[in-house]
């Protein structure tokens, strides 16, 4: 079973690797009328890099799924192919490409390193205060005057010398660890409902104190560091960790209840709320300044039609920031519908794929832990793509593995790694239980 699964990810990981190689073709033939003359160099790289991280997998982890790495590396082929197509153009960068380059050779090792040093997914939960207190110093390290930077309106920024990065990125992994471990250990005394509020029975209201203290967190972010992404994202990820864990719907329905009391403060009291909400609502309101990025979007999505202008045949670079937060929009306007709609595939079947290794774990934390992680790309998929095409208003967080970002690109493999160490655990587990089942039966009277 494990030969099957690993050959099945090879076959997925060339499979995707054609597609990548084509697309970049395609993008150069759209702009120059001429195959790249980095091609070889390319496809080198790319494929040198997969592979690397496909032996690792077969060496170190070699019952886990056949399904995540193939689309985490196709989804970040394509982000690649479309930050390398815009490059130059307009105000992106020309050495984005290059950039995005260095920062996926640095995930590989990443992701590499994370299935070495974590063997078993329960020698986090011996750290769980110390992984904790990290995730918090992580997230309000923007906040640290002199080390954090503001960019584009968001406080999420620290700077290292000539490197900027997104500590939010590695706090959400290191809070989904805590948050898994903690809940575990209290699930029972967070299951009890010993106390009366009109028909409904609820646990005593001091066990609500978590999900208070996740809900202030939240805000705190929101308001101090302006990012009303990352706060929808923490917050969401601890009330489906506890309804999950509890298996009570009452700490679900507080946890929206909380959220949309926050939602209408912000809203009411802080004018970058009310900016983001009337742009989402009417950006045409103001088509050339603060609903520029919204309307050029609209356009964009509407000018690829069903199957797209071709790649490098649109002209998706008039979107400010389009390598960042809308990626999406100049995927849906070179590659159509149908593009677009298998990048939704994709994120789909990753989503599914992390919820079914959840299911299939034995042990609580790596179940638990298997559900945080998955709703974190979850979340993050839909927050961007749905403030892409005004579904909800538009946030500034990261298209997971597509956007340029190399925080994003590096939490996102080790988040990678840690999904692959718990399928991996779970099938051994699975087939030590089998084994042992048979031994037993064939010795039965």
């Amino acid at each position: 079973m494990a030969r099957i699964r690993r050959n099945a990810e090879l076959g997925l990981i060339l499979l995707g690797s054609v597609i990548v190689v084509g697309a970049y073709v395609l993008a150069s033939l759209g702009q120059n009328a001429s195959i790249p003359v980095d091609l070889g160099p390319f496809l080198a790289a790319e494929l040198g890099l997969i592979l690397f991280a496909h032996i690792a997998t077969r060496r170190l982890a070699p019952s886990a799924d056949g399904i995540l790495l193939p689309l985490a590396v196709l989804l970040n082929g394509i982000g690649y192919v479309f930050i390398a197509r815009l490059a130059g153009e307009r105000s992106v960068p020309s050495d984005l490409p290059g950039l995005q380059a260095t920062w996926f050779a640095l995930g590989m090792a990443a992701y590499v390193g994370t299935l070495l040093v974590i063997r078993r997914i329960r020698v986090l939960d011996q750290y769980r205060y110390t992984v904790g207190l990290i995730g918090l110093a992580l997230l309000f390290l923007p906040l640290v005057p002199g080390v954090g930077r503001t960019i584009n309106g968001a406080k999420i920024w620290i700077s290292l010398g000539p490197i900027n990065l997104q500590p939010g990125e590695f706090a959400k992994l290191a809070l989904a660890v805590f948050f898994a471990s903690y809940l575990v250990d209290k699930r029972e005394l967070l299951r009890m409902a010993t106390y009366r509020l009109g028909p409904l029975w609820l646990p005593e209201p001091k066990h609500f104190f978590p999900i208070l203290v996740a809900w202030a967190g939240s805000v705190v972010v929101m308001v101090s560091e302006r990012d009303l992404g990352s706060s929808l994202l923490y917050f969401a990820l601890f009330v489906v960790l506890l309804w999950i864990a509890t298996e009570r719907v009452a700490y679900l329905v507080v946890g929206v209840g909380l959220f949309a009391v926050g939602a209408f403060a912000a809203w009411r009291f802080f004018d970058h709320v009310q900016q983001r909400v009337d742009i989402w609502l009417d950006p045409w309101a103001d088509p050339l300044d603060e609903g520029f990025q919204i309307v050029e979007a609209q356009y964009a999505l509407a000018e690829g039609g069903l199957t797209g202008t071709g790649i490098g045949l649109g002209d998706p670079a008039r979107i400010p920031v389009v390598e960042n937060d809308f990626i999406f929009a100049a995927i849906g306007e070179e590659m159509g519908l149908l593009g677009s709609t298998a990048i939704i595939v994709s994120y789909l079947l990753f989503v599914g794929t992390g919820l079914r290794i959840a299911l299939r774990a034995v042990d609580p934390i790596a179940k638990l832990l298997a559900v945080g992680l998955t709703t974190i790309i979850g979340l993050q998929a839909f927050i961007i793509i749905g403030g892409v095409i005004r579904v909800v208003p538009l946030t500034g967080i990261t298209l997971p593995y597509v956007s340029y970002g190399g925080s994003s690109l590096l939490a996102n493999y080790v988040l990678l790694a840690l999904l692959i160490r718990i399928s991996d655990e779970s099938a051994q587990r699975g087939r030590i239980d089998a084994d042992a089942a048979g031994v037993v039966g064939s010795t039965a009277p």
